[in-house]
């Protein structure tokens, strides 16, 4: 990083220390500019890059450094979250930060609390202003979409950091369950509806010998670590079970009218783990369910001897099986409706925004001219051509206009594009996950998708299909809108500590009670005491505090 540039951000950022919490919108002092060659402002840019991606030589990169005048100085990171999170804070921690992150949230989007932090530093630059002189795209979305100016706005009423925001109507419902179809028909059962139809079928793919070798290798019931919805699809039969605001961490927390509770130490959760521990006493869940990685599903799923695998809990086949198998063993799963518990619950997670974590934010090492070409970008791809763009790469090379014949996702929506497929395009055409800033659902539904659900290309039909079977059993009266209720950040950094220490403590606790290693009938009131003197108490009270205030409108 250029060293002028860095000393005078040095006392940029000094100065903004020296007046954290009453920083205002002044977007103007930025720090010193550096232009390149050929004319172009020079933007320090830190990004996760694909094992497929050159973010230098990418076409997406040309296009927006001719348009914007931009030279791109780039930083990467692979899509591996752990050490991609801890390059993106050691660069913070030692003030060596770029202008501008464009993070993807699924790999290290950063939270509310950070954003917080950092902007009251005086680190992150607000973008109220800019979006507002250079942004009309942004800001038509921002007044148009509530959820987004929400998540958008700290309390302190400033942007410092956006949000990406994508639709997806399949990442929406995410407590799904895929089972061998193919064994069902085979072994005479219908798709379960209730729990004891569900153990029922598990038994069945356990002892009648579905992959038909005369071997007793059938896998009922099998997940991974980073990708189980295990927990979610079979608890939201007894209790509803909220998924978290951060990837792969479920939320601890739910609403009983206004007021704000747990459902972990309810009867119903209770009888939900019982029931769990049940089918895994009885070998119907596999024992590598809560210990596996992806790699080692997949390895299973993909088994070349055999199909082994009889259900998977996770958001889509892909992540257990190599879709496109030349046994076609990957058309053989289909997705289980929610199921129904013994007191008639029926729910499903409900995952809304589905896209969280930050991604955009300018630092304020980034000069005045870098921020207004940053934000003017941005509102490009916030167009609907700068979206196909970036998110597709350029029209010909990504996707192309509808053809003849083509039928949108949602066939009672005009089809508006069709998006190549990994056999069609090159590598490293476009910057996709990092570019997904305003996907709408109208969006994601006019893409020309193949009629052939069980066909590669078909796939977001599938899902979208299965996903219709999901919709209507989220329970919007008990979610808990977590992405929109900012706590105040002087609290931030106790309420983090809390929220690490409950999900560590339940999610010990409650493999423990599946696994059998502590009896729930006799350890459940210890449990349910250890939540508060883990600090449930005092988490559920800030919490509280901060949902009266966004629903009296007061941040």
């Amino acid at each position: 990083m250029r060293s002028t540039k860095s000393r005078v951000a040095a006392l940029v950022a000094a100065t903004a220390l020296a007046v954290a919490g009453c920083s205002s919108d002044k977007s103007d002092e930025g720090a010193a500019n550096e232009v390149s060659a050929d004319g172009k402002v020079v933007i320090d840019t830190f990004g996760p890059q694909g094992p497929d991606d050159n973010w230098d030589t990418n076409p997406v990169s040309k296009i927006m450094s001719d348009k914007f005048k931009i030279q791109f100085r780039w930083q990467t990171t692979t899509y591996d979250a752990g050490p991609a999170k801890e390059k993106r804070q050691i660069a913070l921690a030692s003030g060596d930060y770029p202008d501008l992150f464009m993070l993807i949230p699924w790999v290290d989007g950063i939270t509310q609390a950070e954003v917080q932090k950092l902007g009251t530093q005086g680190v992150a630059m607000p973008l109220g202003d800019l979006i507002k002189d250079n942004a009309p795209n942004i800001q038509k979305a921002l007044d148009s979409n509530k959820t987004l100016k929400e998540m958008s706005t700290a309390p302190d009423g400033h942007i410092y950091a956006l949000p990406q925001w994508s639709d997806c109507f399949h990442c929406t419902y995410p407590d799904k369950l895929w089972i061998n179809s193919a064994w069902l028909k085979k072994l005479g059962l219908q798709m379960p509806k209730t729990t004891e139809e569900l153990r029922t079928v598990l038994r069945a793919f356990k002892t009648q010998d579905p992959n038909g070798n005369g071997k007793a290798d059938e896998i009922p019931m099998t997940t991974d670590v980073q990708d189980s919805s295990l927990l979610g699809f079979l608890m939201n039969a007894f209790a509803y079970n909220p998924v978290g605001a951060n990837n792969g961490v479920r939320s601890l927390l739910a609403l009983e009218g206004d007021k704000v509770v747990t459902p972990v130490n309810k009867d119903a959760w209770r009888d939900g783990l019982k029931y769990i521990n049940s089918l895994y006493a009885e070998g119907l869940i596999d024992r590598a369910s809560f210990t596996q990685n992806a790699e080692a599903l997949k390895a299973v799923g993909n088994n070349p001897k055999a199909v082994v695998v009889g259900s998977v809990p996770v958001l889509w086949p892909g992540i257990f099986v190599q879709l496109g198998s030349k046994d076609g063993r990957d058309k053989q799963y289909d997705a289980v409706p929610p199921i129904t518990g013994p007191a008639g619950k029926s729910y499903t997670g409900y995952n809304y925004p589905s896209s969280t974590g930050y991604t955009f934010m300018l630092t304020n090492k980034a000069s005045k001219e870098a921020q207004v070409a940053a934000v003017k970008m941005l509102d490009y791809i916030y167009s609907d051509e700068g979206r196909k763009i970036s998110v597709m790469g350029p029209e010909g090379v990504g996707w192309s206009r509808p053809r003849p014949g083509d039928v949108a996702l949602d066939d009672k929506t005009k089809v508006g594009y069709y998006r190549f497929t990994e056999a069609e395009k090159k590598k490293n055409i476009s910057w996709d996950s990092m570019a997904q800033y305003n996907i709408t659902l109208n969006y994601r539904n006019e893409q020309a998708v193949p009629t052939d659900i069980y066909s590669d290309a078909g796939l977001e039909r599938r899902l979208f299909q299965a996903t219709k079977q999901y919709e209507g059993h989220e329970d919007k009266a008990q979610w808990f809108p977590q992405t929109s209720v900012w706590v105040d950040p002087s609290l931030s950094g106790e309420l983090a500590t809390l929220q690490t220490n409950l999900n560590s403590y339940v999610t010990q606790n409650q493999l423990a009670f599946i696994t059998g290693t502590k009896n729930i009938d006799t350890g459940w009131g210890a449990y349910v005491k250890g939540l508060d003197s883990t600090g449930m108490t005092r988490y559920l009270e800030l919490e509280q505090q901060a949902y009266d205030k966004y629903k009296s409108g007061n941040k």
